[in-house]
């Protein structure tokens, strides 16, 4: 199929093109563009400043879009600009390409075949990081991506920093981006995570050349320093407010059944784990935090890798319906260790600001009491409960079988 008219066809139908930027990569550049000419006459190259022959390399090929300035701005900004311009010509798709002679543009019947499958993913090109001549430095950098993209957004993939990637354009329009180097690869794949985008790889085969034949604009201090910089906000928001809010979002579209289906009967987690989970998420609902509760039951379920959807959901028991009532208990709770009582008090005249300022420290202390208690009777009726209704399923399951 390479080079042939149904490859070409799947590209136009798809409304997909390629990006190239280019920074000072005259040495590779005219090969890679004629590569991907075998596929797609669909081609953007940003000429990303280059101060060698690439723009007498891109002079040769009549045709082609490209969009040249004279300052280098990065490999962001250049894709960005690349993204710009696709979306100005009535493209759909983007697939991103490093003219440094790394990809194979072979691959790309892999994204466009993908594509056709899961429409408005992002499609990452998977390379094989366990080959001999990946770089050191490289494969620890794929491993450290890896790991905080993970924590960032949820979603294990199996390679974050390459290059060879395909945007759905449409998708990308609003969001409002910070970075424009190295670091934007980082930003806006989990930007589009946290937008609900899907995220999905094909397998990619990847060529090192001999070291002393490589050529690479990647500064390791200052790059490395942006890239662990962008990485740290990103983690500061996710567990600050994105992953709770997907978390919930996710929660919110599911019928109570269908909740009670997937996260506990059909969960892959033990019936003790989702005990403690909701048991913690009780516990930390009832704490006078409010409208910090899902934050603090995301952060506590991470730590101690419990069921993140479970604990959260359990933490919404602090919802405004059942406020006056915790309110009351914990503070009948504080009277056991203040020796007071609730005496004359009623939901209904009972709570006021006033009351609260003048009670607040009993209040407060009752809080934690009352939720110690509820964390432990909540956590025991859904460990029998599941105990139950586990062996049930089981049972039937097996019969079926039978």
């Amino acid at each position: 199929m390479r080079g042939s008219a149904a490859i070409r066809k799947k590209f136009k139908d798809q409304r997909c093109c390629v990006i190239i930027p280019t920074y000072n990569h005259d040495a590779t550049l005219e090969a890679v563009i004629k590569g991907v000419l075998e596929f797609t006459d669909d081609i953007i190259v940003i000429n990303d400043g280059s101060t060698d022959q690439t723009s007498d390399i891109l002079k040769k090929f009549e045709g082609l879009h490209f969009v040249s300035y004279e300052k280098n701005k990065g490999k962001g900004y250049a894709l960005q600009c690349g993204f710009r311009t696709a979306l100005d010509y009535g493209y759909e798709y983007a697939i991103t390409i490093d003219s440094d002679g790394q990809h194979y543009p072979e691959d790309l019947v892999k994204f466009i075949d993908k594509i056709a499958e899961v429409p408005g993913s992002v499609i990452l090109g998977a390379r094989n990081m366990d080959q001999s001549s990946v770089p050191g430095t490289s494969a620890f950098g794929h491993n450290f991506s890896v790991f905080w993209f993970r924590v960032e957004t949820g979603i294990k993939v199996p390679d974050v920093q390459t290059g060879y990637r395909l945007y759905p354009l449409k998708q990308m329009k609003s969001l409002k981006l910070f970075t424009n180097k190295y670091e934007f690869e980082v930003e806006i794949l989990v930007r589009l995570a946290w937008k609900g985008v899907n995220i999905t790889s094909v397998p990619v085969m990847v060529y090192y050349p001999p070291k002393g034949e490589r050529i690479s604009h990647f500064r390791k201090f200052n790059d490395f320093t942006r890239v662990s910089f962008i990485n740290s906000i990103l983690v500061f928001m996710a567990i600050l407010w994105m992953r709770p809010f997907l978390i919930l979002k996710n929660l919110r579209t599911k019928s109570f059944k269908g909740f009670i289906q997937e996260y506990f009967l059909n969960s892959s987690d033990s019936n003790a784990k989702l005990a403690a989970s909701v048991a913690i998420g009780m516990m930390v609902g009832v704490t006078p935090i409010w409208g910090f509760q899902m934050l603090v039951a995301f952060g506590v379920a991470y730590f101690f890798r419990l069921n993140k959807f479970v604990t959260i959901a359990a933490s919404n028991i602090s919802l405004p319906p059942m406020l006056p009532f915790i309110i009351f208990f914990s503070y009948l709770c504080g009277g056991l260790v203040m020796g007071n009582s609730a005496g004359g008090f009623t939901f209904s005249k009972g709570i006021t600001l006033a009351w609260v300022q003048k009670n607040f420290i009993q209040y407060i202390i009752g809080s934690f009491i009352f939720g110690t208690i509820l964390a432990l009777i909540s956590g025991t009726i859904t460990y029998l409960l599941l105990q139950t209704f586990r062996r049930q399923d089981s049972t039937k399951i097996n019969k079926a079988s039978n």
